[in-house]
């Protein structure tokens, strides 16, 4: 099984829906692979065995390794903010859509032609940080059909599932849980303090009638900063007031209401957004968390938009099965796109294949092409050989 698994893995990690069909004839040609050698393998399973074997594993078996990935010396440190803790970022998204495949876990919704769409979506969690262009994604929790539910599952019972099942192992991180408005009610927030965190959410004053009724009239604290930036000066302007309920009911947790607005030189609102917290809010730390909830967007732009379009290819069909093989290749894909990013930043040998590459398409090019013809005796051995410019066969 544990051949079977990496095989999966290797495809994703290495980019190439063709790399297991290439170790096969490298296999026959010279009696051993990259499969063997890079991935541990001791035999290559052919696609179909592996589509069947996978089908109703277990989504949470790969879920450890998305941690040990993040315990990796040098990886954490970089994304750490308000003395030494960690921004999660919570969102949903889809990665499969048909009116003809579906299974048992794909949710449904009808079309204004009558038809019914089956769908597959899952609530992505990735440690973020302002100013860090690399982002790590955790394990998924996937939006489908629960035993014993009347209603369709969604979003919100999603990461009310995600805090339960892996709050505790993030704890000692000290996790700051952001997202957007959808998350901003008091079931999530309650969960995540239950887990042990706590949240920085976007809150839109249309959808918090009793935090806008506060407001109104409020004396608002301010801290206001300038900037000038390639020649045109800009001011940010921050607002806050504390302790305001977050819904109209006696058990109403207390929150920490902030905006932040930039004005540019000519006073014209260039941006502008509102957050709830249950961290304290004042003049010498508004400023971070302004730019800790900004943070938030990096899950859809550098963890979503980077997998459906930059080769990792989240929304392909590469297996939809009977129970839970698209799930789980999901599963593999976002442990690839973890490793890579691990492997980014704490193995020297990979950042520097990739700097002397030049851009990281490139390197995914070169990775995937000399694989295919050269049988590599160690990544080490792999790496040195892309950054030089140079095959080495051993």
């Amino acid at each position: 099984m544990a051949d079977i698994g990496l095989s999966a893995f290797s495809v994703f990690f290495m980019g190439s829906p063709s790399f297991l069909g290439h170790q096969r004839a490298l296999e026959e040609g010279h009696g051993r692979s990259n499969c063997q050698t890079l991935f541990g393998m001791t035999a290559i399973p052919t696609d179909p065995y592996i589509r069947l074997m996978l089908d109703g594993a277990p989504t949470a078996a790969f879920d450890p390794l998305f941690f040990k990935t993040i315990a990796t010396e040098g990886v954490l440190e970089p994304f750490q903010r308000l003395n030494g803790r960690v921004l999660i970022a919570l969102d949903g998204t889809e990665h499969f859509c048909s009116r003809k495949i579906h299974c048992p876990r794909c949710s449904t919704r009808k079309r204004s032609d009558g038809g019914t769409e089956y769908f597959h979506a899952f609530l992505g969690a990735s440690i973020v940080a302002p100013g860090h262009q690399q982002v790590l994604p955790l394990p998924p929790e996937f939006i489908a059909p629960q035993d014993g539910a009347e209603k369709q599952d969604c979003e919100r019972n999603a990461a009310k599932r995600w805090l339960m099942r892996h709050g505790p192992t993030v704890a000692h991180r000290r996790p700051i849980f952001l997202g957007d408005d959808l998350f901003a009610c008091q079931p999530i927030a309650a969960a995540v303090q239950q887990a042990g965190g706590n949240f920085l959410f976007t809150c839109k004053p249309t959808s918090h009638p009793t935090i806008a009724e506060y407001l109104d009239g409020a004396e608002l604290e301010e801290h206001r900063t300038a900037a000038v930036a390639r020649g045109k000066r800009t001011t940010t302007i921050y607002r806050w007031l504390s302790a305001v309920p977050m819904r109209d009911t006696k058990d109403a947790l207390s929150v920490n209401w902030f905006s932040v607005e930039i004005q540019n030189n000519k006073g014209k609102r260039s941006y502008y957004n509102s957050f709830v917290t249950d961290l304290p809010v004042a003049a010498a730390n508004v400023a971070e968390l302004a730019a800790c909830g900004r943070a938030r967007w990096k899950i859809e732009n550098e963890t979503f938009n980077v997998l459906k379009t930059n080769g990792y290819n989240l929304e392909h069909n590469f297996g939809h099965g009977k129970e839970t093989l698209a799930s789980l290749l999901v599963v593999l894909n976002l442990l690839a796109f973890a490793f890579h990013t691990a492997a980014r930043l704490a193995v020297p040998a990979w950042r520097e294949a990739i700097v002397t590459r030049g851009a990281r398409y490139r390197f995914f090019e070169h990775l995937r092409t000399v694989t295919a013809y050269v049988v590599f005796e160690t990544w080490d051995h792999l790496l040195r050989s892309i950054a030089a410019a140079a095959i080495r066969p051993p």
